[in-house]
C-alpha cells in the first residue's frame, strides 16, 4: 500500500504538556437522593442531564465515577461546591 500513510498522533505544545489532567471523582453515598446528586452535576459541572443520570447511576452501582476531567484550577471549586453541598468528591 504505497502513499497510504497513518498520521501519526499530533505532537503536544510545551503549554498543553505543563498542564496536567485531574479527574473530579464523585463516591457513593447513602444520604443523598439521585435527583439531588443529578441536579448538582447540571448545575456545577455543566452536566446535561442525560450525562448526569449516568453519572449518578454509575455512582450507585460501582462505588465511584469520574465526573469531569480537566487541570486542577477548574475542578478544585468544583469540588468545594459539591462537598459543601455534602457530596463525597476527590480529586485524582
Amino acid at each position: 500500500m504505497t502513499g497510504s500513510r497513518i498520521n501519526p498522533k499530533p505532537k503536544q505544545t510545551n503549554a498543553e504538556k505543563k498542564v496536567k489532567r485531574r479527574v473530579l471523582l464523585l463516591y457513593n453515598d447513602d444520604v443523598n437522593s439521585f435527583d439531588f446528586v443529578i441536579k448538582s452535576l447540571v448545575e456545577i459541572c455543566n452536566h446535561n442531564n442525560e450525562q448526569a443520570e449516568q453519572c449518578a447511576y454509575i455512582t450507585h452501582y460501582k462505588g465511584k465515577c469520574d465526573v469531569k476531567t480537566g487541570p486542577m484550577e477548574i475542578l478544585k471549586p468544583m469540588k468545594n461546591i459539591l462537598s459543601d453541598r455534602g457530596l463525597s468528591v476527590t480529586i485524582e
